[in-house]
């Protein structure tokens, strides 16, 4: 009967999902949703594994991926993660979730990004002055910092001993410097331990909401469906295949599903020893520039500090994330 129940949940939720790809007509071509930020994952330990995280995270940054894992936290954490992003922008993401007994867990996350300031320019001040040869290019003399900003609240809870589910509502605004646009935005997602050694289940739905409109025409936003497994290959207790003391080797694997491309597919490593060391790898598949992805971690009493590399194609620098955490 809770099996039923939670293959019910999660039957619910990629029907919705299927709803929202529908509104957006159905189509997956690059270049055709609105808010992109969305989609930048801040998390360095998931980015690390091929961004293969749904049903492997475990800490404040699940509001990021599936905000079902909050269920999770025993008690308080908090993460804050950089990421050194393309062409010189940034982006700076906090995250705090504190676990109440008998109630369930609650999350509040912020996403700020950096883009830096763009000089203005302008039809008007276009000219080329004959006598002297000066040529301006439109610029006005004046600089705009356009950006984008997320704020969101997140609740999540056990059914079951097995089951849980987690939601968030977030407000995102992008500021062009021309043009500005804002929305309350939405996502779901659900955890299952199925109880067999490690085997771990998982779906998400991020960014479930209205379309954007700018000036006279509207755009869907960049709704993304992920169903996850995860299992330890080794571990000291209810490893798949080996136990073995103070090591651990965890294997993740996502299907991805996204408004704006074709079929994706994550997969992700992480090696762990004595919860003190963590090495991670992992690869991205049906991704137009994105593929080898690694980092590592350490973790010392309650605080942790992960790295991620990620490769972006060659006409693109490598990203960088670092993340540190506390856990109570």
């Amino acid at each position: 009967m809770i099996i039923n129940k939670s293959v019910l949940l999660l039957l619910i939720i990629v029907a919705l999902s299927g709803q929202g790809f529908a509104q957006g007509g159905g189509i997956h071509k690059v270049g055709t949703t609105s808010f992109q930020f969305l989609k930048v994952s801040p998390d360095a330990r998931l980015t690390a594994m091929g961004q293969a995280g749904v049903s492997v995270t475990n800490s404040s940054q699940a509001v990021f991926s599936n905000p079902g894992c909050l269920s999770r936290i025993e008690d308080f954490d908090v993460s804050i993660s950089y990421i050194d992003w393309l062409l010189d922008m940034s982006h700076t993401a906090v995250s705090a979730a504190k676990s109440i007994r008998g109630v369930g867990t609650f999350a509040l996350h912020a996403v700020i990004s950096d883009v830096g300031e763009i000089e203005e320019t302008s039809v008007e001040y276009l000219f080329r002055d004959e006598a002297t040869g000066f040529y301006n290019p439109g610029l006005t003399g004046n600089t705009f910092s356009p950006g984008t900003q997320v704020f969101g609240l997140s609740f999540s809870r056990y059914m079951t001993n097995k089951f849980a589910f987690g939601l968030t509502a977030k407000y995102a605004r992008e500021d062009l410097g021309a043009k500005s646009a804002s929305s309350v935005i939405f996502d779901g997602g659900v955890i299952y331990n199925t109880d067999f050694r490690s085997l771990q289940l998982a779906a998400s739905i991020l960014n479930f909401g209205p379309e954007i409109e700018y000036i006279d025409e509207s755009y869907p936003l960049p709704q993304i469906l992920t169903i996850g497994i995860s299992l330890h290959i080794f571990a000291p207790n209810e490893a798949m295949f080996f136990q073995m003391n103070q090591n651990k080797l965890l294997l993740a694997f996502d299907m991805v599903e996204a408004r704006d491309y074709g079929q994706q597919y994550q997969l992700g490593m992480e090696y762990d020893f004595n919860e003190m060391l963590f090495l991670r790898g992992g690869y991205k598949i049906n991704y137009d520039i994105q593929g080898l992805t690694m980092g590592f971690g350490l973790k010392f009493f309650n605080t942790r500090v992960d790295y991620s590399y990620n490769e972006y194609g060659e006409y693109f620098d490598s990203v960088h994330r670092f993340t540190i955490g506390f856990t109570k």
